[in-house]
């Protein structure tokens, strides 16, 4: 065999090898982000009858944030690279302090859970970020201290919780729920959700009865942990106030379809953008008085434009108008 042919044998096997990465080549050079028309989806979902359909992952600030504004949800949950948000809130800081404080003084040994060990807590974990300037930011440490001092004095140390700071979860037909629990007791056989507030109104007589996140919370933690549990309290530190409601079979199951009906908006919004449609189209803005206090209003001309820019401290300001909007935080 001449060395002419001989070469042309060992060339042609490369060739074909080559020609068959190719495609394999191609396909990995595509945008990964690239999003198949509903067309051309079908032969694919055609090899999916018979099996479960895939379940909406949320947590019930997902589905609030998708109610209060579609867009903020967009940008929030699936725009990758997310936009930049702004700067941190002071209320905030204060819920978050308040909040790592308790919970932590339930870690404490139990000699060590004294009014006192709570107040020195919210100090050792305050969150310095939002505020105007270094003296506001201590006068609101010293009075989340003592709002926190104040509020364990009521409580009984010896008495464990069933769970702090706990994540639960559970699945419905449509949605796999998860979220954190501020506070979960055990009272005659039954748990209680306790959900802690810092806002500077405190809620109202109907806000636990009303509050989808509070019936999903107690949904997951009878799922979950297998005891039943329908009482959800709202804990207002700065006043005292408890706001309580009792939960039946029937106010659970509304809420569970308020939740997935919520689901099953965002997934078909989230389908339309995938289909092509304008994400503006697809995600709407909802303006109004609560655009003041979100995260991402530099990026929403019609946010901008519904309501004015509010500084980081406005939300705990002592100078606060009476009137002002509340922020969505507390």
């Amino acid at each position: 065999m001449s060395q002419q042919a001989a070469m042309s044998q060992q060339v042609q096997p490369q060739q074909a090898r080559a020609k068959e990465a190719q495609p394999q080549q191609a396909r990995a050079q595509e945008p990964q982000a690239r999003q198949p028309r509903p067309e051309q989806a079908r032969p694919e979902q055609l090899q999916l009858d018979g099996m479960p359909r895939r379940l909406f992952m949320c947590t019930p600030t997902r589905l609030t944030t998708f109610e209060d504004c579609p867009r903020r949800y967009r940008m929030t949950y699936l725009d990758r690279p997310a936009p930049p948000k702004g700067p941190p809130w002071a209320h905030t800081s204060l819920g978050v302090s308040v909040h790592t404080a308790l919970g932590r003084w339930w870690d404490e040994p139990l000699p060590r859970r004294t009014p006192a060990r709570a107040a020195h807590l919210v100090r050792v974990n305050w969150v310095d970020e939002g505020w105007r300037d270094e003296e506001q930011s201590a006068r609101w440490r010293e009075r989340a201290a003592g709002m926190v001092e104040r509020y364990v004095t009521g409580l009984d140390p010896a008495v464990q919780p069933r769970a702090v700071e706990r994540q639960v979860a559970t699945k419905t037909g449509l949605l796999a729920l998860s979220g954190r629990v501020d506070r979960l007791d055990e009272r005659d056989g039954e748990l209680v959700v306790v959900d802690y507030k810092t806002s500077r109104r405190p809620p109202g007589d109907d806000d636990a009865r009303v509050s989808t996140a509070l019936a999903l919370y107690a949904f997951a933690a009878e799922r979950m942990l297998r005891q039943r549990c329908r009482r959800v309290e709202l804990h207002h530190l700065p006043t005292g106030r408890v706001v309580a409601a009792e939960h039946t079979d029937e106010s659970l199951a509304r809420h569970i379809r308020r939740a997935e009906s919520i689901a099953a908006d965002a997934s078909a919004a989230a389908a339309r953008l995938a289909a092509g449609q304008p994400p503006d189209e697809a995600f709407p803005s909802r303006p109004g008085p609560l655009c003041s206090w979100c995260d991402l209003r530099r990026h929403c001309p019609p946010g901008q434009a519904a309501a004015p820019a509010r500084l980081p401290w406005a939300g705990v300001a002592d100078d606060e108008p009476a009137d002002a909007p509340v922020p969505p935080v507390g």
